[in-house]
């Protein structure tokens, strides 16, 4: 974290922004520190991580960094409290997108570099970014891998995966950054700053993060390349990097086999053309372009949990048909791929469960001699078994949970319904949407209560509970 820090800095060196320049000083000495002194207290033991600390060192981690990548925040006085530069740090991480900062369109050049290298680590995982340059022999690291909500291996060791994850994460990054470059000199920005916006824009897009350099978002832009630049990027973060790196290895037909992007498209297809019809029967806009535009693209945006919008905030509310708020609201909630930059319930989770139910009412219309199987392609066939399901089913139920949770908090604190239902389903799903509930005005319970939501539904709840459990056991000693 104290020499990511440092990047930023170089960014405030580079455009006179000197009172930047010291904040990210201090924030790495501050970081430098802390790790030196974990560093010391880790040393003494040369075992092996178990199951159990190895999801809680990666829950603990998630919280250590928010705290440290929060102090450049707070000290620049563009976050009203702690707790706002909190929120956008763990919003960054979790790629979620929603924000607390005040004047968005003023913020130096180097806040504005930290923010999108946030949400860009937060999706590869913090913790794969140590395992890419630390796991050489570390006991254990597999342990920490899936701590992270991470488990697949594409490589034989978890060191090489982390290294394969960032090998593809930085080609995309190079093609994206110049696509997106050259889209911004198309509509008239300066080389330098279409370059940097460029570079941001990627940053949000590819780690389905949605953090965008201008408080008007994508709308800013009123550009509709640099929207269609931008929803391949958007489709490619959100897909998980087993099948990133199947393409990359030449096995292209995996693009179409894989049961997560039939999910993907399947989902996709239904929610958006739910919510085009919605919206012509409203007649919220004149011409069909228009809307097709915005709806397609809100839709991507959605499902890929990315959270970028071409529209103003108050339009999902007092706009849109409640129908489609909601349909989008489910959008968000399935999210896509697992091994992925996205959040949600993941392509494959659904799946299983859809198979699950369609194993059953196959089972019910056969003769009782049958031998009903359902197979699950990931990569290869796989059968289905009761196990899958029910991690599946429970994963699910525990973001419904959440969600509910968040919904309820919203409407308690006097929110209308709807605000509340979508804002909490872009919590929840990792999102970044918002329907203008989330703002530093917001009561501060309800600010932790997002934090614990976002930081809970990106690691999957699983290491979350097991350093809670570990608190617990601490507290009763």
């Amino acid at each position: 974290m104290g020499g990511l820090m440092l990047i930023p800095a170089v960014t405030a060196l580079v455009f006179g922004e000197w009172p930047s320049l010291f904040d990210f000083l201090i924030g790495s000495s501050l970081s430098f520190c802390v790790g030196f002194i974990f560093l010391l207290i880790g040393r003494p033991s040369q075992r092996g991580l178990t199951w159990m600390l190895g999801f809680t060192v990666a829950a603990f981690s998630w919280l250590v960094l928010m705290f440290l990548a929060a102090v450049p925040y707070y000290l620049s006085g563009h976050w009203g409290a702690f707790v706002d530069a909190l929120f956008d740090v763990m919003s960054g991480f979790t790629t979620t997108g929603v924000v607390l900062v005040q004047d968005l369109d003023h913020i130096p050049n180097s806040i504005n570099m930290w923010r999108h290298i946030l949400t860009y680590l937060g999706g590869q995982g913090m913790v794969v970014l140590a395992l890419t340059v630390l796991s050489k022999g570390l006991p254990g690291a597999f342990k920490l891998y899936v701590g992270e909500a991470k488990d697949e291996r594409l490589m034989p060791s978890v060191g090489q995966t982390a290294r394969a994850i960032w090998f593809i994460s930085v080609v995309w990054l190079i093609v994206g950054t110049v696509a997106l470059w050259l889209s911004g000199l198309a509509i008239g920005l300066k080389p330098v700053r279409a370059f940097l916006h460029g570079l941001w824009i990627f940053m949000g897009a590819w780690s389905t993060g949605g953090f965008a350099p201008q408080s008007q978002n994508i709308m800013y832009y009123h550009s509709f390349l640099l929207e269609a630049v931008t929803v391949p990027i958007m489709i490619a973060g959100s897909f998980n990097f087993g099948l990133h790196f199947a393409i990359w290895t030449g096995k292209r037909s995996e693009i179409y086999r894989n049961l997560e992007t039939r999910v993907f498209f399947v989902t996709l297809s239904l929610f958006t053309l739910v919510g085009f019809l919605s919206t012509v029967t409203a007649g919220v806009y004149s011409d069909a372009l228009s809307l097709a535009r915005r709806i397609v693209y809100q839709f991507i945006s959605a499902q890929t949990t990315t959270g970028f919008s071409n529209i103003f905030p108050q339009q999902f509310v007092y706009h849109w048909p409640t129908v489609v708020l909601l349909a989008m609201t489910l959008a968000m909630l399935f999210g896509g791929s697992a091994s992925s930059t996205a959040g949600g319930f993941k392509g494959v989770r659904v799946g299983v469960v859809a198979k699950a139910i369609r194993m059953e009412v196959r089972k019910l219309m056969a003769p009782e001699s049958a031998v009903i199987v359902e197979k699950v392609h990931m990569g290869q066939d796989s059968p289905l078994e009761d196990r899958n399901v029910k991690v599946a089913a429970l994963i699910i139920l525990l973001y419904i949970v959440i969600f509910t949770i968040g919904t309820v908090a919203g409407v308690a604190y006097g929110y209308p319904l709807p605000m509340a239902i979508f804002e909490a389903g872009s919590v929840t799903g990792n999102v970044g949407l918002s329907s203008g509930l989330t703002s530093p005005l917001m009561p501060w319970p309800l600010k932790i209560l997002y934090i614990l939501m976002m930081w809970m539904a990106r690691l999957e709840f699983m290491s979350v509970f097991v350093f809670f459990a570990i608190l617990w056991r601490f507290g009763r000693r």
